[in-house]
């Protein structure tokens, strides 16, 4: 049962198709990770914007941050990629 669950570190929009993060709008700078103790789960989700749009989460805390509503509120659909690690 994790603390925290989500954490956010970055968000980037508008990234080219062809190109990498560099390339795009980085909304939320981004955070190192520190984890102090135990296991902790690092993910990175990539969602297809359906087209280039200027975004202003309102993110209060990046603690509690819920990816799902995110995706919901800017309709970002289903993620088109993944990728996670453990660190400790």
């Amino acid at each position: 049962d994790p603390f925290l669950k989500e954490h956010l570190h970055w968000i980037v929009t508008n990234i080219p198709g062809t190109t990498d993060a560099t390339f795009g709008k980085e909304v939320v700078s981004y955070e190192l990770p520190r984890p102090s103790i135990g296991i902790h789960r690092f993910v990175f989700v990539l969602f297809r914007q359906k087209q280039r749009r200027v975004i202003f989460p309102n993110i209060p805390s990046r603690d509690h941050f819920n990816t799902r509503k995110f995706a919901v509120e800017y309709d970002l659909g289903l993620p088109v990629a993944a990728v996670f690690f453990n660190a400790q």
